[in-house]
């Protein structure tokens, strides 16, 4: 024990060391003392302002209220870190789009390393050549099988079909939407990638569901080991269960990687994976401008490892975020209902073509992005050279947060932000989309703006309205309404609950109808 205290009295000498030739190099360029530094938290040497941010709110709502005292803007320092905190739509867009290439760097930490291998995917990876190469070819390869195809379109009608028959022969009772959602939507996105997909109660994706509960769990603690480092040479279990959930995922990845190259064809490009791997190659051997960018297997594996972490997490808490309001507000329910028979009717199932007709719907979907952002607080940005933001000046190196909960509930923007109101984001009389008010982000915006935002509201649209076409959902009798303030982490996830969905009048037959064309 006697050299454990001795160590960590040494640790402490060299990080008050460090920190005050950190704070002496500072003041020499003038920083500290800047007239154009925005207004800062209590801060301490070594920990920084880690006691002004105890709190019984999460993260998200104590970085709003905080504005009450330093303002829009402000900043903090973690450890030895400097970090803004944005919570205006004005910053927020400098930041994203007027100067997003200053601020397109990401911050390194113990736990995103040991999910990306180093920053070798695309969310956690920072700016550089390899990045923006690597981008381009993800972004066209979603083009190429995702966006508006009608391929993926008709996978995720065949998922939606598949979970409509579930609710049909389930709808005595109570169930659990969350696990049907989360294999709908991870069969769309392995049709994506692999050309595959689950059954229900397969072993593999019952693994996927277990690891990936891990890694959302883990990831998203803010940890003290992404503040101090060198405690992750100390016991410490949540680092113990990444690393266990990670090779799991890892294995997956890898045994669909080498089924992939086995039967890999350039002239056969048959999903995501064949779209990167033909990249991989043309880099390598063909490409003179681009075979030093150093796309390697690792980039491709942390790409489809962000698809799926990414992809299906956020979706499918969005499409239970949803449900959750519906639960609670059933006249929006019934009212998109109305809108599905109105335009729709019974004959056929909804199609990507009808987005246009159904308003409301969609207006729905908007407000449910705007009132339960999937990701309250973005990924820190990092700045990549002293630069400035509204009047104060901003030192390179340093980390910057979006708080988009603050966009979307700022009071000078939205009427009574904390209202569930669709008909926010229609016109007058209802019949057209808009866009009521600019501080609104729901997938960021700029260099790193959300790369499935496109997939994302396809599936949204397609799910939610095969879903409430043939199902009212309510609370189940004796159950109180599904909690709507949500727990804090890699996404603001609704607390888990039950639903009744209760066949609409008139779909019995309907529904052995679509089973015997799906059979």
């Amino acid at each position: 024990m006697a050299w454990l205290i001795c160590f960590c009295v040494f640790a402490a000498v060299i990080l008050v060391s460090l920190y005050l030739r950190k704070m002496t190099l500072m003041c020499v360029r003038g920083l500290l003392i800047d007239d154009r530094s925005p207004p800062r938290l209590p801060s301490l040497p070594i920990i920084g302002s880690l006691l002004s941010l105890r709190s019984d709110s999460p993260p998200h709502i104590f970085f709003q209220q905080l504005q009450k005292k330093y303002g829009a803007i402000y900043c903090l320092t973690m450890g030895s870190h400097k970090v803004l905190i944005i919570n205006s739509h004005h910053h927020a867009k400098e930041v994203l789009l007027k100067k997003g290439k200053i601020f397109a760097g990401r911050p390194r930490t113990v736990t995103t390393d040991i999910l990306t291998r180093d920053g070798k995917d695309i969310a956690f990876a920072d700016y550089s050549v390899t990045w923006r190469f690597h981008r381009k070819i993800v972004h066209g390869a979603l083009y190429m099988f995702g966006e508006g195809t009608a391929s993926i379109e008709k996978i995720i009608c065949e998922e939606a079909r598949s979970m409509c028959e579930v609710l049909a022969n389930l709808q005595s009772s109570p169930i659990d939407l969350a696990p049907e959602l989360t294999r709908a939507v991870t069969n769309v996105v392995c049709a994506l990638c692999f050309n595959s997909s689950y059954k229900r109660g397969d072993p593999e994706f019952e693994a996927m569901l277990k690891y990936s509960q891990g890694i959302v769990d883990t990831v998203a603690k803010d940890s003290l080991v992404d503040i101090f480092p060198w405690l992750q040479w100390f016991p410490n279990e949540d680092l113990k269960i990444l690393k266990r959930c990670v090779a799991i995922r890892d294995k997956l990845l890898q045994k669909k990687y080498e089924e992939h190259k086995a039967d890999y064809s350039d002239n056969v490009q048959r999903d995501l994976l064949d779209a990167l791997l033909s990249a991989k190659h043309s880099s390598e051997n063909n490409n003179t401008s681009t075979q030093d960018i150093g796309l390697t297997d690792d980039h491709l594996l942390m790409t489809v490892g962000d698809i799926f972490g990414a992809g299906v997490e956020t979706t499918t808490t969005v499409l239970k975020w949803s449900i959750v309001y519906l639960i609670h507000h059933p006249k929006v329910q019934k009212k998109i209902q109305e809108e599905l028979d109105t335009k729709i009717g019974r004959d056929r199932h909804p199609q990507l073509s009808d987005r246009g007709n159904l308003p409301y719907l969609e207006a729905t979907i908007r407000e449910v992005l705007r009132i339960r952002p999937v990701s309250p607080l973005l990924i820190p940005h990092v700045a990549l050279s002293d630069s400035s933001i509204g009047e104060y000046a901003v030192q390179k190196g340093t980390r910057v947060i979006v708080n988009l909960w603050s966009l979307h509930h700022d009071e000078k923007e939205w009427k009574n932000p904390e209202l569930f109101d669709p008909e926010r984001f229609l016109d007058e009389k209802g019949n057209t989309l808009c866009y009521p008010s600019v501080s609104y982000l729901p997938f960021g915006a700029g260099v790193r703006v959300c790369l499935g935002e496109a997939l994302a509201k396809m599936e949204l649209f397609l799910f939610l309205s095969w879903i409430l076409q043939r199902f009212t959902l309510e609370v189940p009798d004796g159950q109180p309404l599904p909690g709507l303030h949500g727990k804090f982490g890699v996404v603001l996830q609704p607390q888990r609950f039950k639903v009744n969905a209760r066949l609409r009048i008139g779909w019995e037959k309907n529904l052995q109808c679509s089973e015997v064309e799906s059979g």
